[in-house]
This record gives structure tokens, sequence and C-alpha cells, in this order.
């Protein structure tokens, strides 16, 4: 079961059990989702038309129905990255909501995080994620900020979805300041 059906499954569950904040989270993340795949049909549909490609009798040919849900699905790791998205904005939206005193929304803001969370993948560990910072500064030579950029982009592929980049960050600048 892909993880759009299993989104799609836990959101049923939750409208029978009349869970209004999951049920609420569950169909915003869908509709993001959702956008997210129209926006890549319409890019696909356009790239076929841009092409010019024509059949033997000139007409442009059709993309089936098929071809057109096929090339617009999104792929696991395209909506583990809708959901990263989705919890970052949260997060920021608590840190707005706790500067203007409104602890209620920062609440209801968190229940929400932890609704998406479950929807990532397993989390590194503190410890493994400073393994893996410490391998990539290795790894690239990195000897001061200035390197930055190579240590994250050498990371980058191997905590995509596992790890909150903020906080890879601040691992990165915390061992390359003390080199």
């Amino acid at each position: 079961m892909s993880l759009k059906q299993t989104i799609q499954k836990n959101l049923t569950e939750a409208q029978k059990a009349s869970n209004e904040s999951v049920v609420e989270t569950l169909r915003m993340l869908l509709a993001v989702i959702n956008s997210k795949e129209k926006e890549k049909r319409y890019n696909f549909t356009k790239s076929r038309l841009d092409r010019g490609s024509t059949t033997e009798s000139g007409e442009k040919p059709e993309a089936t129905e098929q071809d057109l849900v096929k090339e617009s699905e999104l792929t696991e790791e395209q909506i583990i990255e809708s959901v990263s998205s989705e919890i970052k904005k949260r997060k920021d939206a608590i840190v707005l909501y706790e500067k203007g005193e409104r602890p209620e929304l920062a609440q209801k803001e968190k229940q929400e995080i932890e609704i998406l969370k479950k929807y990532l993948p397993e989390q590194l560990s503190e410890e493994e994620l400073k393994k893996l910072v410490k391998e990539s500064v290795e790894k690239t030579g990195a000897k001061e900020m200035k390197d930055m950029g190579k240590v994250m982009s050498d990371l980058n592929p191997k905590i995509k979805g596992k790890a909150d980049g903020g906080e890879v960050s601040r691992m990165v600048k915390d061992i390359l300041g003390t080199k």
C-alpha cells in the first residue's frame, strides 16, 4: 500500500471515529498532495504539447488517461517531502503564535505536527545524525564555515526526510566552528 493510500485509509478511519483534528489534518495533507499531482500532470501535458510531436497524419498525439495518471502520481519520496514541508510550516506558525501570545493556536499546530509525523520515515537519533555529519565533514575535507555548503550537499541525500534540516545545519556549524 502506497503512502498516499495509507493516508486516505487513515482519513476514512478518522472520519468513522469522528476524530475531527485528524480528519482536518489529513484532508489538508491530501489536498497538498493532490495539488502537486495536478501541477505535475499539467507540466507533463504541457511538455508533450511543447515538444510538438505529431502522428503520421500530422495530429498531436493525446496522452492516454493511464499515461497521465501514471506520470502525475507523486513518488513516495515526493509525498514525504510534502509531509516534511507541512511540518515545517507548522513549526514556523508555532513560533509566530507564541510570539503573538496565542497558545491555543500553537497547541493546535503541535497536534497537527504529531499527526503528520506518523507519515515520515523513522527519524535519525542525535547520535546517528552526529555520526553522519562527522563522516560528511571528513569526506568533503571541510575545515571552516565556508565549506558548509559542501557538507550539506553531501549530507542531504542521506538524511532526506529523516532529520530536521535546521538541526542538521546547527550540528554542521558546531563541528565546523570547533575546527
